[in-house]
């Protein structure tokens, strides 16, 4: 779901949380103080004084839009996405957490409005997106510092820069940190139509690199599988179809998988650890199930996998920031079905 169309719908904290709250499936900046003024203000945005059910502590208010530094940039916000990480934010369960009160969102797309005399990496009609989490996208305009900012091409779609920053960096980090996997290689991966599955794909296909993904059985699935191979996955099964005695004669085709991906835990995660090839590594990222990974001693005895966990959040403060920013980066196709790399 997109934040912007609240922001310019919404009129009020009721009409907030009965238009948009329940339709969520999921370094504060120095930039704005809070108003719970009821006159109008150019700065609407989604905010929280206390960690809760967001359906009763997100509030619609008006901010004043704080005086520009030097090095500071004036940003308005173009699109900014709800996604879990947001929930959890706001619920007070995730690994980082802003200083309240906080505006939401940790994800989005902005357009440089201005810039202060001592900015040069941006300018005035510059892409800007978060360069971590916390920032707080769910507004319409704020004044960030530079070092909160990293900028992004402006000829790629509009919901692809507001997501770009998370799920496809997400799932490249894992693809490249884990393994050194080479084309014809497999991966295998559960909740292959997530955002990060759906960036894994495309990834993969780009790399040369075999995909087996995993989702739910659904009504609809063939459509599903249909549009997960038009991005480029290789094979899609249902979660019941890796439980099946058949799948011992599946691998005589396709080389077992030395990554998985997992972002469901509980079952779904033992599966994908059978099938893992002697040696793989098996990556957890979400756990979407609420139930742990659980991995048999013979696994790890004669099979010698690896359990790790990945998040990029502290794949960031690991490493410098010139090293966000990497000659190559993924671009989404305006058809958002395969992706290119783009030499900077």
């Amino acid at each position: 779901m997109w934040v912007c169309r609240a922001l310019c719908g919404a009129r009020t904290p009721t009409q907030l949380r009965r238009t948009l709250l329940p339709a969520w499936d999921r370094r504060r900046p120095a930039a704005a103080s809070y108003s719970a003024s009821a006159e109008p203000s150019r700065v609407r945005a989604l905010v929280y004084e206390h960690h809760g059910d967001p359906a009763k502590v997100v509030e619609l208010k008006n901010l004043e839009l704080a005086a520009m530094g030097g090095s500071d940039v004036h940003v308005k916000m173009l699109a900014a996405p709800v996604n879990p990480a947001d929930i959890n934010m706001i619920q007070g369960n995730y690994g980082i957490l802003p200083k309240l009160p906080a505006v939401g969102g940790n994800e989005g797309v902005g357009q440089v409005v201005a810039v202060g005399s001592s900015v040069t990496g941006v300018k005035p009609g510059d892409w800007v997106i978060p360069a971590n989490a916390g920032l707080g996208t769910w507004r319409t305009e704020a004044v960030f510092s530079k070092e909160a900012l990293i900028r992004v091409p402006n000829d790629i779609p509009l919901q692809s820069a507001a997501t770009v920053g998370v799920n496809p960096c997400t799932a490249y980090r894992m693809l490249m940190d884990f393994e050194q996997l080479r084309p014809g290689d497999s991966v295998i991966q559960n909740a292959s139509n997530s955002g990060v599955g759906q960036a894994v794909i495309q990834i993969a296909a780009a790399l040369g690199l075999r995909t087996i993904n995993v989702v739910r059985d659904r009504p609809d699935i063939q459509k599903l599988t249909d549009r997960l191979k038009k991005m480029g996955a290789e094979h899609v099964i249902t979660e019941e179809e890796l439980r099946k005695h058949e799948m011992k004669n599946f691998f005589k085709d396709v080389p077992r998988p030395r990554l998985a991906l997992n972002c469901v835990g509980g079952k779904s995660s033992t599966e994908l650890l059978r099938h893992l090839a002697p040696g793989g590594t098996m990556v957890t990222y979400g756990g979407m199930a609420k139930q742990p990974v659980i991995a048999s001693v013979s696994l790890f005895i004669f099979k010698d996998v690896k359990l790790r966990g990945f998040w990029l959040s502290q794949w960031k403060k690991d490493h410098s920031p010139g090293e966000w920013t990497m000659a190559s980066s993924p671009r989404v196709t305006q058809e958002g079905s395969a992706y290119e790399w783009l030499q900077k």
